[in-house]
C-alpha cells in the first residue's frame, strides 16, 4: 500500500532562464516545493510569474537551468529527451485549455492515444480506454467525434486521455479556460472525484473559485514562491492592480 503522505514532487533551488539575445530572461529564481501523494494542488500567479514554466518543468515539458526535480524517486534534471518523454508518458497525465483532441477520431481512440505510445496491445488499449471514459461518465458516447461532444464533454474525453496510464499525477493547465461557469464547476466535479478515489492533481489557474476547489494554493510572484498556504492568495498583476476574490 502506498504511503499517501510521502513527497511525489520534490523541488530544490530550481532556477530556469532563457537568453533571448543579449537579455537573460529569469523565469524562476530558487523555487522550493514539495507536493504530496494524493494532494490537490492549485498553482497562481500574475502574468509573467513563472506559473507556467513551473509547470513545464514539473510536466518534464522542459529542463532547469539549475536546481533538482525529483518526480516519484527520479530525478529528473539528469535525463535525456527519450527519458524525458517516456517519464511523461508513464508518471504525468495532461490536461490542456484547448483539450487537444484529434478531431477526426473518436473519444475511444482519442483516450487510447497514450497505450498506443506506450506499445500496449489493442484488446487491452480499448478496455482501459473504456474504464477511463466510464470514470468521467462519459461510457455513452465512447463513438462520438469532438464535434459531436459539447465543450465539457470534450474536457472529460481529455481527462480520461489522462488517467488512462494511472498516471502518478495529473498536470491540468487552465482546465477550465474554454468552459463557461456551469460547465466549469462540472470539470471541477471531476476532479475532485479523482481526488476523492486517490488520485494527485495539480492544477495551474488564474481563477480564484477555480482554485478555490484545491487543498492548497502555491502562489509564485517573480519567479519566486510567495506562498504555499492553503488560502486563497492576493497579489499584484503585471499592470499594478490587486487580484483577490470579490
Amino acid at each position: 500500500m502506498q504511503n499517501t503522505n510521502e513527497a511525489i514532487i520534490t523541488t530544490h533551488n530550481l532556477h530556469k532562464h532563457y537568453v533571448m539575445g543579449a537579455e537573460t530572461v529569469r523565469a524562476l529564481n530558487g523555487v522550493d516545493v514539495e507536493i504530496r501523494r494524493n494532494e490537490y494542488v492549485a498553482i497562481m500567479g500574475p502574468s509573467g510569474s513563472g506559473k507556467s514554466t513551473l509547470m513545464n518543468l514539473i510536466g518534464c515539458l522542459d529542463s532547469p537551468t539549475e536546481g533538482e526535480y525529483v518526480l516519484n524517486g527520479q530525478e529528473v534534471q539528469v535525463l535525456d529527451d527519450d527519458e524525458l518523454a517516456r517519464i511523461r508518458n508513464r508518471e504525468i497525465g495532461f490536461v490542456f485549455q484547448t483539450f487537444n483532441l484529434l478531431p477526426r477520431a473518436t473519444a475511444l481512440h482519442n483516450v487510447e492515444l497514450p497505450l498506443i505510445y506506450a506499445g500496449v496491445r489493442s484488446k487491452e488499449r480499448q478496455r482501459r480506454a473504456s474504464a477511463a471514459l466510464e470514470r468521467v461518465a462519459l461510457g455513452d458516447r465512447m463513438d462520438h467525434k469532438p464535434n459531436e461532444l459539447s465543450g465539457g464533454q470534450r474536457q472529460r474525453v481529455a481527462i480520461a486521455r489522462a488517467l488512462v496510464n494511472d498516471p502518478s499525477i495529473v498536470l491540468a493547465d487552465e482546465p477550465t479556460g474554454n468552459l463557461d461557469s456551469s460547465t466549469s464547476e462540472e470539470i471541477m466535479d471531476v476532479f475532485e472525484s479523482l481526488h476523492a478515489a486517490g488520485q494527485t492533481i495539480i492544477m495551474v489557474t488564474h481563477e480564484f473559485d477555480i482554485a478555490s476547489h484545491a487543498q492548497r494554493v502555491i502562489t509564485l510572484v517573480d519567479g519566486k514562491i510567495a506562498s504555499h498556504n492553503a488560502e486563497i492568495p492576493t497579489f499584484v498583476g503585471a499592470a499594478g492592480h490587486d487580484f483577490h476574490i470579490p
